[in-house]
């Protein structure tokens, strides 16, 4: 039976099984930090509160659970294949070694051995690979130490955060605003640093942002 209690026991229970705090999960879904609190559960009155479908959808989608999985944790009944999240080792690299040359190929994946790893669950490609935050350009969203893990290849459309490597070797993370055939509009995460429009002929390669440890 669908009530108010397994809903939310569900957004909990999915949030536990990749690896996540509640408020954790919000933030990976691009939701609020508190929209999954326990105090926003009830309204002031005591009155059940239910999360909004479109943040149902979010969330699925941000973990890469299938609908399936996510009325199955409603249920508490077990789903074919729908097993606690493995985890699994991706490259890590500074910022500092993705704008060095050599430490890519031409599709913006990391090139040769050697590299230390970071465990992520499983829901990350074969293709993804972790890049550490260095510094605070990227705050208030990400902060010094930061994991994000990027995907070279996955589609993007706006509103997306990526990271772009320029032909000089400089990396950034930033809000897609706007890619064409000719340049890319990227939008800062931090106010304190500018916007930027890079011409493609100066884009080495796009990563999408598909997670980040915070």
């Amino acid at each position: 039976m669908l009530s108010h209690d397994r809903v939310w026991a569900a957004i909990d229970a999915l949030a536990e099984r990749y690896s996540l705090s509640a408020s954790g999960l919000a933030r990976r879904a691009g939701l609020d930090s508190t929209a999954f609190n326990k105090s926003k559960r009830l309204s002031s009155d005591g009155r059940p509160r239910w999360p909004s479908t479109e943040s149902l959808a979010k969330i699925i989608e941000a973990t890469g659970a299938s609908l399936d999985e996510f009325t199955g944790l409603i249920e508490g009944r077990s789903v074919p294949g729908a097993v606690p999240a493995r985890r699994r080792s991706v490259p890590l690299l500074g910022f500092a070694q993705a704008g060095a040359g050599g430490f890519f190929d031409d599709a913006g994946f990391p090139a040769g051995q050697g590299w230390d790893l970071v465990e992520l669950p499983a829901q990350s490609t074969e293709s993804a690979y972790a890049l550490q935050v260095q510094g605070d350009s990227m705050l208030p969203l990400y902060r010094n130490g930061d994991v994000l893990i990027v995907e070279p290849g996955a589609a993007t459309r706006k509103g997306d955060r990526v990271v772009v490597k320029t032909t000089s070797g400089e990396v950034m993370a930033k809000v897609l605003e706007r890619q064409t055939v000719k340049s890319i509009a990227l939008v800062s995460l931090n106010p304190d640093h500018p916007d930027r429009d890079i011409a493609m002929r100066d884009v080495e390669w796009v990563a999408r942002i598909v997670w980040a440890s915070q």
